[in-house]
């Protein structure tokens, strides 16, 4: 099966920056999209960006000036560059991703969450 490997969370003032991370490892045919969610305490899990090969990223309206998503895709691996941050981006993020496996079936896979904290 597949499994996604997240890195890149922790702790950052307001007006900071971090950048995560998400690799992509298995039995893969070919990865179609790739991105991030959030979920924050007591709310619903919420898009924060995904790109797919041949289109522009797709962010959430809170994030698109600040956020920045990035895939290498030799590696299976989707980066978010999150600038400016503030304290209501804390949330526990999740790596997202749309894979094709071996046998041609079209699955969804999601990681195991990192958390980020914006507070000074």
């Amino acid at each position: 099966q597949v499994q996604l490997v997240e890195s890149g969370g922790g702790l950052v003032q307001p007006g900071g920056s971090l950048r995560l991370s998400c690799a992509a490892s298995g039995s893969i045919f070919s990865v179609r999209t790739m991105g991030w969610y959030r979920q924050a305490p007591g709310k619903e899990r919420e898009l924060v960006a995904t790109v797919t090969d041949g289109r522009s990223g797709n962010f959430a309206d809170s994030v698109k000036d600040r956020f920045t998503i990035s895939r290498d895709n030799a590696k299976n691996t989707v980066y978010l560059q999150m600038n400016s941050l503030k304290p209501e981006d804390t949330a526990v993020y999740y790596c997202y991703a749309r894979i094709v496996v071996l046998t041609r079936a079209i699955n969804t896979y999601w990681g195991q969450g990192t958390q980020v904290t914006v507070s000074s």
